[in-house]
């Protein structure tokens, strides 16, 4: 179907009002007047509704108007669909205003243990009509939901830049190689890490031309995995410091190898911040975060 002027004159709220005055009175000029519009913008209110619903609404003669068959129905449902529609607006206002309903958060599960835990009482008790839907996976792709709308915001490590996206450094953190101070010899040469993150490719990378002590390797794609791994002695592990926590004085980093500075940062598209509610939350959760440091 191709497009013209009158796909864009959708009816709208107005109208329901409109079409229910011009029921009342069974007169347009009547209606009009009660209404505080002209005729003729009334005339066009009722062709908008006939169009959108393809069928006669009204009967038109010299004594007045009358509704069709069609008209009656839509007549029964108006004043629903309009108390509807008021109860809309007032939550979306309400919602604009106040931090309410479901946010979507994005974050890798690692960085949620090491952050939620400190600031998720805090700020459900701060907002409490907040409900929060939390989204696991790895950075790069939180990042990526979020710019294409199926995320409100996240917390992500080392955010590439986007035209649509705002990001706030929040804190540092450091990725390096670390094993349990009392490692088992024969361990020493057993690598752990996720081959997917960033970091550990980068640090790989930079290994290269030296002289490289590991000859097995153990994968796993959770960090938390990982370090319980590294303070079993199970090997030498790629980790961030954040990750180990308290857990850190039990292990010594290997200082022959590079390390990765990482920049935890929350992202959230510009259009995000447009309503009071967004501004108030992304401000606190970036305030409980900084309490991290």
């Amino acid at each position: 179907m191709g497009l013209t002027e009158d796909v864009y004159m959708m009816p709208n709220a107005n109208d329901l009002v409109a079409f229910i005055e011009v029921t009342s009175t069974g007169n347009l000029s009547r209606a009009a007047e009660r209404l505080g519009v002209t005729q003729p913008a009334l005339s066009q209110a009722m062709k908008r509704l006939e169009q959108a619903m393809d069928t006669q609404l009204l009967l038109r003669s010299k004594s007045g108007v009358v509704p069709t068959r069609a008209g009656n129905k839509l007549l029964a449902e108006a004043r629903q669909l309009l108390e509807q529609w008021e109860r809309l607006v007032t939550d979306s206002q309400k919602e604009n205003v106040h931090v309410s309903g479901t946010y979507r958060l994005g974050l890798h599960t690692s960085v949620a243990l090491y952050t939620l835990s400190h600031f998720g009482g805090g700020l459900m008790k701060s907002f409490p009509e907040l409900s929060l839907q939390l989204e696991h996976d790895l950075s790069r792709r939180i990042t990526e939901r979020v710019v294409s709308f199926q995320l409100d915001f996240g917390i992500v490590v080392n955010p590439v830049s986007h035209p649509d996206l705002v990001i706030k450094e929040i804190f540092k953190d450091t990725v390096g190689f670390y094993q349990l101070k009392k490692i088992p010899k024969c361990n020493e040469n057993i690598l752990i890490s996720d081959p997917d993150l960033i970091q550990t490719q980068e640090l790989m990378r930079n290994t290269k031309g030296k002289k490289n002590p590991f000859e097995r390797t153990i994968f796993s794609s959770s960090l938390e995995v990982i370090k319980g791994l590294i303070l079993n002695g199970a090997g030498v592990g790629v980790i961030p410091e954040r990750v180990l926590g308290e857990d850190i004085k039990k292990v010594k980093r290997r200082e022959e190898f590079p390390i990765f500075k990482d920049r935890i940062c929350m992202v959230y598209r510009h259009d995000f911040q447009k309503s009071q509610a967004a501004r108030s939350l992304s401000a606190s959760l970036i305030d409980y975060l900084k309490g991290l440091e």
